[in-house]
């Protein structure tokens, strides 16, 4: 494969990767002159049809997605029998690598990849596409640290069964229950791919596994995952509540826009924990009173359950203690578990009564205020007369209305002392996108134009080449929309690289009538410029020549020469004179001369006799003269007519 050339464009040079239904070769862009990754095909899949339909399909689809966390896909064709795709070269590795080499990641780092991730999920959901394949091998990190996701659509469409296969197994780590059961698929899917990908960027490990893919893929239907913070405590409980949302088996019960996960991610790296607890409250164990002793264990028993609603929610060590003490000491410990409650709910109704007594004025529950209006909180503030009101401040939010609390200070159901000052955050709503000049890019380079437009908060996009002759091959000749114009940040300016000037076959127009070679010349693209010249064989009118022919740029100038008739002019009358005056004479008045000589006894020698052509002629004409060569020397003397010299009829001149 190596050094062949695809689509008459792509140079494949060589392999830097192997998947279960591709190689992908490092190549270049014969026209743009850029390095590309080359995916084709292996010959089994492309010589099935309607795998060839569909892959016409998806990678013009994959093609329009436009995002800085989608791998561009720029060309895709047939060449003989090879299917390939030509798209955008990345430098870096692919978070699965990454993540067998570093381990679990920071919180802030998983939170930042996987609202990346959403981000570019949200463009593909936006064209109906459904990506059904994320998992790490899928999302490649790039030197900036910066993420991109691979292969929407394209290398699964055989891949909707599982098998043995390595490449399959590694794809059921990551798959939807309705995926695995075969129901039909929308965003949510990917939602919950995304979130096993967050698990594991978060403790190193996936949440299941397994010896072959069914195994795995049973699990992802019937099992609970262990809480993130059970398998690395350095996950804190905003992050973990985000992840396992996102991994409820019911698709209802997780996130339901790409884009809805993204902003609780930004509230999330945004320290805004208030709006994260209200976006995944859900998960939150509803509060149960304590009806068995509780013997103390270690927090890894901790196991997820499901609560009276059917919603998954992380099980409490409490409610661990509570069922493995049930389990040991159903029979043979009843009556102490019974002896022990009734202490604990005595010692409960003492702390109670001592506390109404002394300490109910010193502390309270400060209110839950997230979601309502500024006026509603305030006046809930006043009400209780306990708290005091602090300061008022607004920030956007992408999850909150705006005029509603997102955030407070101090959090809900947090015991403080009277007169402490509730701090409230209200919503402006969405955020606006910022308005940016859009800059002037023709004559940059593609680099150049991305830095340029990067620095504004645009994004590049490269359309359709096209011939200039005004800018040099390479380069950016036109750009939509216009420079000087506004957009929004994140808006996509498409730019169109220049090819040069384009030289094209001049038509022969030799032979036509002036109007009809000038009509021919202009619509091929050229300018045209007349000059007239006189023919004898060419008809007033017609084209004589033109200049240049063959090749030529387009939109330069083709010079036609065209007859403006025949040249008529006096002979001049030579009878009389010497041949070389009279030669000289016709010569010069635009005519041939052929000369032929003759004896004569009334005419000198070397004295022209008579001419052929008298009064007027056309420019070119041969005139042809007779010059006297003398009297005759057989004639004694005799009259002119005699016999002809030997070189009778002689030089043309």
């Amino acid at each position: 494969m190596s050094d062949r050339v695809l689509g008459g464009r792509y140079t494949v040079q060589d392999k830097i990767g192997t998947g279960g239904m591709a190689i992908v070769y490092r190549g270049l862009d014969e026209v743009l002159g850029r390095t590309v990754a080359i995916k084709t095909m292996l010959p089994q899949y492309a010589a099935d049809p309607s795998f060839a339909a569909r892959f016409k399909q998806e990678a013009q689809a994959a093609a329009a997605l436009q995002s800085p966390y989608i791998v561009a896909v720029y060309d895709w064709g047939k060449d003989g029998d090879t299917y390939y795709i030509a798209m955008e070269f990345l430098r870096g590795t692919d978070l699965k690598s990454g993540i067998r080499k570093h381990g679990a990641l920071d919180g802030k780092k998983v939170a930042q990849i996987g609202s990346q991730i959403a981000q570019a999920l949200s463009v593909a959901h936006r064209h109906d596409i459904i990506h059904r394949d994320i998992k790490p091998q899928n999302i490649m990190v790039q030197p900036d640290g910066n993420i991109k996701v691979m292969d929407f659509g394209i290398a699964r469409a055989k891949n909707s069964h599982l098998t043995q296969d390595n490449s399959v197994l590694g794809t059921a780590h990551y798959v939807s229950p309705e995926q695995t059961q075969g129901k039909d698929l929308g965003p949510t899917t990917d939602i919950y791919s995304l979130g096993i990908v967050m698990y594991e960027a978060a403790t190193g490990k996936v949440p299941f596994d397994g010896d072959d893919a069914i195994s795995v893929a049973l699990k992802q239907v019937n099992e609970q995952p262990v809480p993130p913070s059970q398998v690395n405590p350095a996950v804190d409980a905003a992050l973990e509540s985000i992840i396992l949302k996102c991994m409820q088996k019911d698709p209802a019960d997780r996130f339901q826009t790409a884009d809805e996960l993204y902003h609780v991610l930004r509230d999330y790296l945004s320290g805004r924990l208030a709006a994260v607890s209200n976006a995944t409250a859900m998960l939150t164990p509803a509060a149960a009173p304590v009806t068995t002793p509780i013997t103390p264990i270690s927090s890894t028993q901790n196991m997820p359950r499901v609560d009276g609603t059917g919603r998954i929610r992380p099980q409490t060590a409490t409610e661990k203690a509570q069922e493995e003490e049930a389990q040991k000491a159903k029979k043979r410990k009843g009556r102490l578990a019974a002896t022990i409650v009734i202490g604990l709910i005595a010692i409960a109704t003492i702390a109670f009564a001592v506390y109404s007594m002394v300490g109910n004025s010193a502390t309270k529950a400060v209110p839950n205020l997230l979601n309502l209006t500024q006026e509603q909180a305030l006046s809930e503030i006043d009400k209780s007369g306990f708290f005091q009101r602090g300061s008022v401040k607004e920030e956007y939010s992408s999850t909150v209305a705006k005029g509603l609390v997102i955030d407070q200070d101090p959090d809900p159901n947090r015991n403080v002392s009277k007169g402490t000052q509730i701090n409230l955050v209200i919503s402006k709503g969405q955020q606006p996108a910022a308005t940016v000049t859009v800059p002037d890019l023709k004559g940059m380079t593609p680099s150049e134009a991305q830095a340029a437009l990067t620095k504004v908060g645009l994004v590049a996009q490269a359309g359709d080449s096209v011939y200039d002759s005004e800018v040099e091959n390479g380069k950016i000749a036109k750009q939509s929309p216009r420079a000087g114009s506004s957009a929004k940040a994140g808006d996509t300016i498409t730019y169109q690289l220049s090819k040069g000037v384009e030289s094209v076959d001049v038509p022969n127009v030799a032979g036509y009538g002036e109007q009809e070679a000038r009509s021919a010349l202009e619509g091929a693209g050229f300018a045209v410029k007349v000059s007239y010249s006189e023919s004898n064989s060419v008809d007033k009118g017609y084209v004589i020549s033109q200049s240049p022919t063959g090749k030529a740029e387009k939109g330069s100038t083709i010079t036609l020469t065209v007859s403006s008739g025949s040249a008529q002019v006096t002979v001049p009358s030579v009878v009389g004179e010497t041949e070389s005056s009279a030669s000289a004479a016709l010569r010069n008045s635009g005519f041939g001369v052929s000369v032929g000589y003759d004896y004569s006894s009334t005419v000198a020698e070397g004295v022209v006799i008579s001419q052929s052509v008298t009064g007027t002629a056309d420019k070119g004409t041969t005139v042809t003269i007779t010059v006297s060569a003398g009297k005759d020397p057989s004639s004694g003397g005799g009259t002119s007519g005699g016999t002809t010299p030997s070189n009778n009829g002689g030089t043309q001149s």
